[in-house]
């Protein structure tokens, strides 16, 4: 990996590779034809992005057929949504995914980060994206 193909974390153009990384493993998973799922991740503390959104990410599974969006409204919610401070999301998208697991566990305990609805409904895919996005986070 050069540092050429990695991405500044928390950057619009971060959440583009992050909602592609995930769309290609979810094509790849072959999902069923009537799933339907949805995942909002907002930074509680994140920047403004104009047009009403903020720093964060929407990823739907609709018709088994993955999509994204770079931006979030302040309150919009999906069948999974996650709030994380910004300065944990940076430590969580630099970590291996091992590691990663046991800091996500003391965030949610802290409160640093939230958590509703069971990212387990996307798929046995989601499981796999962590390493590809931490080796193209810069």
């Amino acid at each position: 990996m050069t540092a050429d193909s990695q991405v500044t974390q928390g950057s619009p153009a971060w959440f583009e590779m992050v909602g592609e990384i995930m769309s290609e493993a979810a094509e790849k998973a072959m999902l069923q034809p009537n799933q339907r799922v949805s995942l909002v991740e907002r930074y509680t503390d994140g920047e403004k992005l104009g047009g009403g959104f903020v720093q964060g990410f929407r990823f739907d599974i609709i018709g088994g057929r993955p999509s994204y969006r770079v931006g979030v409204r302040p309150e919009e919610r999906g069948d999974i949504t996650i709030e994380v401070s910004s300065r944990a999301a940076r430590e969580l998208n630099h970590m291996p995914a091992a590691a990663s697991a046991i800091a996500r566990e003391t965030y949610l305990r802290t409160g640093e980060m939230r958590q509703e609805g069971d990212p387990s409904k996307l798929g046995d895919w989601f499981g796999h994206v962590h390493q590809s996005i931490v080796d193209r986070t810069k």
